[in-house]
């Protein structure tokens, strides 16, 4: 591993739903490597493997987004310099809200899910998510997917064989209130819920979208539209796709070309001032 950088942001890296850290070990390690500080925080009560989790989801089943975003706030303005923020999914969504509150030095979705006010649902999300929204006692309780689910939603592009792998290696449950509270309903609600940013705002770090062109759960439509809110904010947003990936794109083969471009981005734009 090489020295640490003092003369470079630290990155976070904040994990989706059905996930954990586990699922950024590629990358944390990637990244340091190249001599960058990593920090990956889990959600309060994710904090515990992959296995345990699985054999207790009731430990998670009643996380909240306030309680998580307050604790993400903790870690990132704990550290030594404003970082490079990173969010896979629902972590996407987390990085949103940081950057909302002027954190970061550059910011970095991948996949992400929307916060409030993004209307765009199309089938293949439909279809990922309707075994969790066809029970309404989902929002009660922590719920994930099979393998066959896992397939469809997260790692279409891989082979079967692969993605049983990632599924066994890295899928757990998730809370299902997140998924009904701020999920396909909830854009549909008055007034600003748990998820709500300000789009207009012009003082906070540079903002880029990676889209994976393939993705089921959060397609390229669902990104580009949320992308899209920010088009009034005279600070930086931008977009880029990878044609031929999933919205396991940080994990299936090739990772490190997403990756890569995701660091170059940040530290080409990363303002060096924290609001």
């Amino acid at each position: 591993m090489s020295e640490p950088r003092t003369d470079a942001p630290p990155i976070v890296l904040i994990h989706g739903l059905w996930m954990t850290p586990r699922s950024w070990d590629r990358w944390a390690a990637y990244y340091r490597g190249k001599g960058y500080e990593v920090v990956v925080p889990a959600y309060p009560g994710f904090e515990i493997e992959v296995e345990a989790l699985r054999a207790k989801p009731e430990i998670i089943a009643e996380a909240s987004v306030p309680d998580t975003l307050e604790h993400l706030v903790r870690v990132v303005e704990g550290l030594n310099a404003p970082p490079i923020i990173m969010g896979h999914s629902f972590g996407g969504t987390f990085t949103q809200l940081l950057v909302n509150r002027g954190l970061g030095a550059a910011a970095v979705t991948i996949d992400s899910a929307p916060p409030e006010g993004v209307r765009v649902n199309p089938p293949s999300q439909i279809k990922s998510l309707f075994s969790i929204l066809s029970n309404p006692a989902n929002r009660h309780r922590a719920v994930g997917f099979t393998k066959e689910q896992f397939h469809y939603a997260f790692a279409n592009t891989c082979t079967r064989e692969e993605s049983d792998a990632a599924y066994d290696r890295l899928h757990i449950p998730a809370p299902g209130s997140w998924v009904w509270a701020y999920g396909l309903i909830a854009n549909w609600k008055p007034g600003h819920q748990e998820t709500w940013v300000d789009y207009d705002l012009d003082d906070r770090a540079p903002l880029l979208f990676i889209i994976g062109g393939k993705d089921h759960l959060m397609p390229p439509s669902v990104v580009r539209a949320n992308a899209k809110k920010y088009r009034n904010s005279e600070a930086l947003t931008d977009t880029h796709e990878f044609p031929d990936r999933s919205h396991f794109t940080g994990v299936e083969p090739g990772w490190e070309q997403v990756a890569d471009y995701a660091l170059d981005w940040a530290i080409s734009h990363a303002r060096t001032r924290q609001s």
